[in-house]
């Protein structure tokens, strides 16, 4: 299977289920592919603004697509006052 095909087949899934859903719950959705072809996947995804990935309270990652058809969020005001502090 060619990467993009992986990456596409992961993100539909992703839309389908449509709310945030921890790393296991993806794998979980896309039978046909290993593991690694998923974290692969979604690290992809997760750099070309496509979904966020995020360490919950218990150490899970947890995942949120963005649909297709809009931008991801811009950057909320924790984010924004820590790239202000960086600067």
């Amino acid at each position: 299977m060619l990467v993009a095909a992986i990456i596409e087949r992961v993100h539909r899934a992703l839309e389908e289920y449509g709310k945030y859903c921890s790393m296991e719950e993806v794998v979980g959705l896309c039978p046909d592919l290993t593991w690694n072809q998923v974290y692969l996947a979604i690290d992809y995804l997760n750099k070309t603004g496509m979904v966020r990935v995020a360490l919950d309270p218990n150490r899970t990652y947890t995942v949120q697509v963005y649909p297709t058809f809009s931008e991801p969020p811009q950057a909320g005001p924790l984010q924004s006052s820590m790239q202000k502090a960086a600067s």
